[in-house]
This record gives structure tokens, sequence and C-alpha cells, in this order.
């Protein structure tokens, strides 16, 4: 093969352990390309080209990952992932890992991780890799390698989420979720909801959003089913999509711009965490980005004008 055959064939793989280091689908691809021009570049032809890929664009991951954290710790309210509707790389031995990594719950708890003990875990618990492979590619011992993924399952162990419920379980729940939302059934959506659920949103301050976390069944509930309604009689559309492995949707303008993306975290048959995404810096590749603060005061003005 070609180096681009060879390398396009690998892109799905080498995507899915930036997004997995980095938690955003731009610095993702910006790693993949720069890892490609540094294939494209070199004179000399690997041993092995998997191993080569994924060693380059995990290095650069770390570096991109190293300054990201002086950026997240100034950001304004709740950092969230960029949000994700399919992970390209699929791999029927390691489907369980993929999806359970990929998660937004899961990606938040990887934000406990340095730079070098979230890279080993990711390399080795999500993908498989060897520990010889592993040290090249975080430039440590084998040994070092394997302490790093001590530490880094220790930081996970405490609070990792186990989404147990069936495939179809989730979705038809999501259905039901979806549906009371859309006719803002304050009492469907209770019932569907954990007694200590809470919602929560990333704006970044560059979109309307919650100025805390809504906590409890009852105040998500009512949050939800009052503002939702309202969104729909503006034109407002909810889609329903998988974001990053789990029951979601994405919400557009009477245009079909993306307004924001959410996520639903769904535990023992209830819904525990819901998550929306409305920073438009992290919905760009989904499409489209509508203007939210528009979209907000017309449904004020909406509401004033019904009352």
């Amino acid at each position: 093969m070609s180096k681009v055959e060879e390398f396009e064939e690998l892109r799905p793989l080498l995507f899915s352990i930036a997004y997995r280091i980095l938690g955003s689908v731009s610095e993702a691809e910006d790693a993949v390309q720069e890892t490609w021009l540094r294939f494209d570049g070199s004179a000399t032809r690997p041993v092995s080209v998997k191993a080569y890929l994924s060693a380059t664009v995990t290095r650069l991951s770390i570096d991109v990952l190293r300054s990201a954290r002086v950026r997240r710790e100034e950001y304004v309210g709740p950092w969230f992932p960029e949000p994700l509707l399919s992970d390209p790389y699929q791999d029927p031995a390691r489907a369980v890992e993929l999806a359970d990594s990929v998660s937004m719950a899961a990606l938040l708890l990887l934000e406990r991780l340095s730079p070098l003990e979230r890279a080993v875990f990711v390399l080795r618990e999500v993908f498989a890799f060897g520990f010889d492979e592993i040290g090249t590619a975080v430039g440590r011992s084998e040994a070092a390698c394997r302490q790093l993924l001590v530490r880094a399952r220790r930081h996970m162990a405490d609070g990792r989420p186990r989404f147990a419920a069936d495939r179809q379980e989730r979705q038809e729940l999501a259905t039901r979720f979806f549906d009371a939302l859309k006719d803002g059934d304050v009492g469907g959506l209770r019932k569907l909801l954990a007694a200590d659920a809470h919602l929560v949103g990333d704006g970044g301050g560059k979109a309307p959003q919650l100025a805390r976390a809504v906590t409890g069944a009852e105040n998500v509930a009512r949050l939800l089913g009052h503002v939702f309604p309202w969104l729909l009689r503006i034109d407002a559309s909810l889609e329903p999509r998988e974001v990053n492995g789990q029951p979601g949707a994405i919400l557009r303008d009477r245009d079909g711009k993306v307004l924001h993306a959410l996520v639903l975290d769904v535990l023992d048959g209830q819904i525990q965490t819901i998550r929306t995404v409305v920073n438009p810096d992290k919905l760009g590749h989904l499409g489209p980005v509508g203007d939210a603060w528009a979209v907000d005061r017309e449904v004020k003005r909406a509401r004033r004008t019904a009352r």
C-alpha cells in the first residue's frame, strides 16, 4: 500500500486515541493531521506503521493536553468534552471498552489523570497496546508505564460510571424522555429521573447557560418541562441522536442550525445526569451553529406575549 492508503486505513484508530486523550474533536483532528504530515515527511519507513503513527499521535496529544489544562482551569463554568456523534474506530473484540471510554462521564473522569497517566490508560485499557509500544509512545520505560497505569486505575476507580443498562432499554427510556420533554410533561419527566438527578450545562460564557447545576428530579423536571415546549413553539427541533455512545439529542433552530447537544446518563433504569453542551466553539463539527442568544431572547418574548 502507498503511504496515503496505510494512513487512511489507520486514521479512525488515530482519531479515537487522540479524542480520548484530549476530549476535543477539533484538537484530535489537528493531532491526526499533524501525524500525517510527519509520516509523509519521514524519509525512513517504520517497521510497524501502526506503532509509529499511534506513538506519534499520542505524543502530539499529550503536548496539546498539557497546554489545554491551563485553558481549562480558566474556563467559565463546567467544562465538558466536545460531543461525539460516532466513534470512527470499531473493534468487536474491544466493543465494551470502546463504548465505555467515550461516554461523557468516563471522559470527565479521565480529566483527573495527568497527561501521561491518561495516555497510558487509554492505550492499555481501551486499545490493549503492549507496554513496549506504550513506552515508546510516551517516552517512558515499561516499568514506569506499569506504575502510571496503576495510578491511573486507582484514580478512575473512584466514582467510575458503569452504564450496565441494555442498549435497547436505554433507547426506550430515552424515547420516553424526549416524548415527555416535547410535550412539557413534568410528571412524565419526573418518573424517568433518579431522585438525585442533576442537570448541568457547558456554555463556556459564550451562550446562555444555567447559573448552577439543577439537582433533584422535581427541579430538573419542572425546568425542562417549562423550557422545551417554548423552544418548540418558535420552531426549534429536537433530534434524538446517540452522543458519546449514550442516548442524547441535538437541538436545532428553525433553520436547522445547531444550538446544543444533550446527553443522558442512564443508571439502574433511570436518568441520573443530563449534560448539555451549548458552547458554540464545541459544536462546529456537528454543522452550522445557530445563535443561542437570539433564540433565548425569542423564547422570552414569546413567553411575555403569551401572558
